[in-house]
């Protein structure tokens, strides 16, 4: 993975001090709230419900076994004893003292990790395939291009004070695990007619309050254009975007009220007079960055193994996770492992000092000490050989990592709605945990197939509810919390935005409303169809029927 340069560490930690002195001034009175709080912002420092939230920045999601220790020390050390993993491939503290976030960010710069960009409006951290280099239908690894754009845009001068927040995913799959189209752009690695690898670029795409899907304003970019057609785009968003009106800010809408191609002509013209700047990419520089992520060294004797089938014959509960937590990996003879931080009745992408600890002995062990973290708030170990997946999972399983629910209902993405977040209108917390018990039976869960089920707690949609094959959002009614359900989601390639099933229901039927839901589909499933098959198939009409007919 990239390491960083003198210059780079020397930055995080004078960022780190500057800080400490700007957090001092504050608590002596010395600074006034709202100066202070742009600057607590510029290093993703936000006061929540009960305490600060900080929230670190996973660029592309990859970690190593030394930054993940170094993250367990800061839960048990300042926080509460753990962190939760954001739908972003982000890391959260929920605890920290005001007084000693500056501490913390001295202490997370000695692993190379900071939290500057993970919020306000700027560019925001690059988000990226949490399976890069593992499958073999990928056209090449997106994490040297996630990096040459987190390089570009860290502390980007002309770009600290955009209209709005600004997200970039990119994939290097036709299968887009990243997310890339509802993103505010969307980077995807194509090839051409003529063979040659270059970029489809997709913009205003986004979720919150107005979901969008984005569109393609160039079908294919050069690899050396990268950049300088990503600055092209800022630029004319950082000129024409709304800032008269925070819910109109985003790109989204400017793509959408300029329409895409009068978008797109704009920023054609903003790149002729760019393309062939210093951002221009040269071949030595893609090379230097591709360097920090050189293949590992594989070993191929998985033919030699006889352990592992035997394993799979005789245990019936590794058998079942394997099926359901691990993926085929391009070496032969390896497994990608997702570690489920979906462990009963705790709160979804919460993993504990203790748990960070043994995940990165495992990954050192295992995995050539690397570490990612996933949109669905789970942890990957993306290069395990066969021999090897057994002890894992007895490891995994022990720490309650390895519940085999990947894909299924009980593998939701939850915000933390209103127990933490100040924005929140709804609990999430407790709604998760009452949809979990009453969906334990796994073989139930996996006669059902691949169901994703995404819960937000407000409008801003942290859990992309839209992008859910069923999407919850908790609305505020007189102080009650209430629901409301959207089905036929998918934030993949075959992206779309679920549709309203109805008016909201209160939070004690929320399971009720989910087995209603998932009855109908029963009932209408062609062999082997997938909940969000079945949906676009027949339509709202039939849930919707079901679902409020006590109601009448």
């Amino acid at each position: 993975m990239y390491q960083y340069s003198e210059q780079d560490q020397r930055l995080i930690e004078e960022r780190a001090e500057q800080f400490r002195d700007q957090t001092r001034r504050y608590l002596a009175g010395e600074i006034p709230e709202d100066e202070y709080r742009v600057l607590r912002l510029q290093n993703g420092l936000y006061i929540q419900t009960h305490a600060p939230m900080l929230r670190v920045a996973i660029n592309y999601g990859l970690l190593s076994s030394a930054q993940l220790r170094g993250l367990a020390e800061v839960a048990r050390k300042y926080d509460k004893g753990y962190a939760h993993i954001t739908t972003r491939q982000n890391i959260q503290f929920n605890w920290p003292a005001l007084e000693q976030v500056p501490d913390i960010l001295a202490d997370l710069a000695k692993v190379q990790m900071h939290a500057i960009q993970t919020s306000g409006s700027c560019i925001r951290s690059v988000t990226s395939d949490h399976f890069s280099g593992v499958f073999d239908d990928e056209i090449e690894d997106p994490r040297p291009w996630s990096e040459i754009i987190r390089q570009w845009a860290a502390l980007h001068p002309e770009f600290a004070y955009l209209p709005r927040k600004f997200k970039i995913a990119v994939t290097g799959s036709a299968q887009d695990r990243a997310a890339t189209q509802v993103h505010d752009i969307g980077v995807r690695l194509v090839r051409n007619d003529e063979g040659r690898v270059g970029f489809e670029v997709l913009v205003g795409g986004g979720l919150g309050r107005t979901p969008m899907i984005g569109k393609q304003i160039r079908p294919f970019l050069e690899k050396e254009d990268l950049l300088t057609y990503l600055e092209a785009i800022l630029r004319v968003y950082n000129l024409r975007g709304r800032r008269d009106n925070k819910y109109k800010a985003r790109i989204k809408i400017l793509v959408d009220a300029m329409g895409a191609d009068a978008f797109r002509d704009e920023v054609e013209a903003e790149w002729d007079r760019i393309k062939d700047s210093d951002l221009r990419l040269t071949e030595a520089e893609m090379e230097r960055v591709r360097g920090h992520f050189p293949a590992h060294p594989y070993q191929n004797d998985a033919s030699e193994d006889t352990s592992y089938p035997e394993r799979l014959a005789s245990d019936r509960d590794f058998a079942i996770w394997i099926e359901r937590n691990t993926v085929d990996h391009k070496v032969p003879g390896y497994r990608a492992v997702t570690l489920t931080l979906k462990d009963f009745l705790k709160a979804p992408g919460d993993v504990t000092d203790a748990q960070m600890d043994l995940i990165a002995d495992l990954a050192d062990r295992y995995n050539f000490g690397e570490i990612r973290t996933t949109h669905q708030q789970n942890m990957v170990l993306a290069h395990i050989k066969q021999a090897d997946l057994y002890p894992l999972w007895q490891a995994l399983a022990e720490a309650g990592l390895a519940r085999p629910v990947v894909g299924t209902i009980n593998d939701m993405i939850v915000c933390p709605g209103l127990d933490f977040c100040s924005l929140a209108n709804a609990y999430t917390l407790g709604v998760a945990r009452q949809i979990q018990e009453r969906f334990d039976d796994l073989d139930y869960l996996y006669d059902l197939g691949e169901m994703r089920l995404n819960m937000s707690g407000c409008i801003n949609a942290c859990a992309h509810h839209h992008v859910g094959h069923i999407g919850i959002l908790g609305v505020d009614k007189k102080g009650e919390s209430y629901y409301q359900f959207t089905l036929g989601g998918s934030s993949r390639e075959d992206v779309s935005l679920g549709k309203v099933l109805g008016k909201s229901i209160p939070s004690e039927e929320v399971a009720d409303t989910l087995e209603k839901i998932i009855g109908v589909f029963i009932e209408n499933r062609l062999e082997g169809e997938r909940f969000i098959d079945c949906v676009r198939r027949i339509g709202n009409a039939p849930f919707k029927e079901r679902v409020y007919a006590s109601h009448h």
